[in-house]
This record gives structure tokens, sequence and C-alpha cells, in this order.
């Protein structure tokens, strides 16, 4: 898929810890996408998941960014700072009738559930949708608890752009995916908070208001675009591109966590390795470069071919590449 003649990726990052491998090989590869292409490329922190947030961990993503050699374009946008903006597309979603206050527990929604569900994602049938005459009717029903927002997702203004609730397109790595949203999710959670501030309509509203033309994320969302597909044409909004990449997982195949060893970059700063021992290593094992010895990102960027990246995750043992071991290639 040939790319925007006016290309405007982003970087990410959530505070909801250190930054690690995993993080830095996307961020890696979408920095790679946005300057081979002449384009720009924005920071934003995705700060709204509070409860998961960790003091200092959003300036200390920026200077383990900064140490690794990214550069981006302008300021970073903070999100927790952008309420209003999110609130007033709230409030357009629930006019036109998209969104609605349900007040409906998990222990609800897995009553509800017709048939075993896998995964983190339920499938929520619409019992509240048309309940509440408001929010605060809503809220009054299920004091102390807070009514979250949802996205009714069979909406009959949709039927044009997702036919018979299915969304199809097709990723710029992952190829053609399709989903029946109202099927496999239902009416799905949009916001946590009052007043619309949650991860699925602001990375929306966000990505629309900053420009964005491709998005460059691991795999583990996509799943998740179809949904915030739905989003954005309930908003009006065209969707960018997408590029969804394979996470980093340790040799279990699960994502990189504490029982994997120490990934994170504040680690192997500590242990005395270089940053382009870091950005070589990734690179030699996302099929970027031809070994493991040290390289810049602009050295990445004569030869970056996005069609050389691996289709399976990428899979990092605990000898791999450690603070015990800074600049070890991969065997």
């Amino acid at each position: 898929m040939p790319l925007p003649q006016r290309y405007v990726g982003r970087l990410a990052p959530s505070p909801t810890g250190a930054l690690h491998l995993g993080n830095v090989r996307t961020f890696m590869i979408a920095w790679l996408r946005a300057r081979s292409a002449g384009g720009r490329i924005l920071m934003r922190m995705e700060d709204l998941d509070h409860p998961h947030c960790k003091p200092g961990a959003a300036q200390a993503a920026l200077d383990d960014l900064r140490w690794l050699g990214f550069d981006w374009d302008g300021g970073c946008t903070v999100q927790s700072s952008r309420r209003g903006i999110y609130g007033a597309a709230l409030l357009r979603l629930a006019a036109a009738g998209f969104a609605y206050p349900c007040v409906c527990s998990r222990a609800d929604v897995e009553r509800a559930q017709s048939a075993p569900h896998a995964g983190e994602q339920l499938h929520y049938p619409g019992t509240c949708r048309g309940r509440f005459p408001s929010w605060e009717a809503a809220a009054a029903s299920c004091a102390p608890r807070v009514p979250l927002w949802r996205f009714y997702s069979s909406h009959p203004a949709l039927a044009a752009f997702a036919p018979r609730g299915t969304v199809s397109f097709s990723d710029g790595f992952a190829g053609a995916y399709s989903m029946d949203v109202p099927a496999r999710l239902g009416d799905f959670p949009l916001a946590r908070d009052p007043g619309g501030a949650g991860y699925m309509l602001a990375s929306v509203v966000d990505d629309h208001l900053q420009g964005v033309t491709e998005i460059v994320r691991g795999d583990d969302l996509l799943p998740a675009t179809p949904a915030q597909m739905m989003v954005a044409a309930a908003l009006g909004f065209a969707f960018p591109a997408t590029f969804h990449v394979p996470l980093v997982t340790g040799m279990d195949g699960m994502r990189l966590a504490k029982r994997h060893g120490d990934t994170r970059v504040s680690a192997y700063r500590l242990a005395g390795a270089s940053p382009g021992s870091v950005i070589g290593f990734l690179a030699f094992r996302s099929g970027l470069s031809p070994d493991a010895r040290p390289r810049t990102l602009q050295s990445l960027l004569r030869d970056f071919d996005p069609a050389a990246i691996p289709r399976a995750p990428l899979r990092i043992g605990p000898h791999d590449f450690g603070p015990g071991s800074p600049e070890k290639s991969p065997g």
C-alpha cells in the first residue's frame, strides 16, 4: 500500500510502567516509517489509564526515547490535559444516539454471555441501551459505582460504513481484516470517565485532530481497530491507515513481563549498554540490519524495508540481550 503524500505518524507511549524492548521495537518501526517517507512524527502521552499510571513514568519514557536517539516534531501532547476535547466528542456521540451510559458490572456482563469467552473483551448485548435519560440518572441508580459509556455498535446510521455490522479494511502489515463488531463485541466500552476521557475515544479524536495518516502499533490492538473505526465513522472522521506489527515476546510466546527478565531500557542504561547496541539488536532481530552491531536510527533509514520485518512475534530469551550482556549479539 503506498504511503500518503504527507505522512504523519505518532509515538504514543502510556506511562503505566517503564519503557521496555517491546515498546522500543514498535516505536522504532513507527519512526522509520515516518522518516523514510519524509514525513512528520508526533509524540503523544496516553496517560488516561489512571489506576495503572506510575508517577514519573511519562518523563522517564521520554528520557529513554531521547537517549535511544528518537526525535519527534513539536512538543508532547498529553491526553490528560485534553479532557474537554474528548468530552465534546462524547456529547456529539450521545446526542446522535451513538453513546449511552451503562450501569452493568463485569459480573453482570459475564452472566449475560451466551457462550464461553476467551480473552478480556466480553460481548455486551445492549442491556442498558435506552434505559436511562441521562448519565446523571444512570449514576444515581448505581451509586457509589460510576457508569461507563458504551458505543451503540449496531446503530442504523452505521449501515453504510459497516454492512450488517462488519468492518473490513486492509492493514499495511497484517493484510485483510474483518470483524462483525455487533456479533463479536456488542456495544463496546467507549469511556469509563464521566466526561468521555477514555482510550477508545481519545485516541480516535487525537489522531483526527493531529492529522495522523498512519497508526503503527502492536498487533495485539488489531482486534480493537474495527471498533475504533466505527467511532471515527460516527464522528464523521476518516480513519488513518494502520500498520500492526507482531509483538516482542518471551520464549513462551507471552508478551514481555518481569518473569522474562529485566527488559527495561533504564536497566540497560544502568548496566552500561550503549543506545546503539539496543537499536542494533532490535534492528537485527527485526530483519532491518544484517547483523547486531550497534546502529543509530538514522543509519537504518537508507535501507529500511518494512517487507523484511518477520511475520512472527519477535521472541527474546533471557540471555539474548540483557543488562548482564549489553553488547551481546543474538545467536
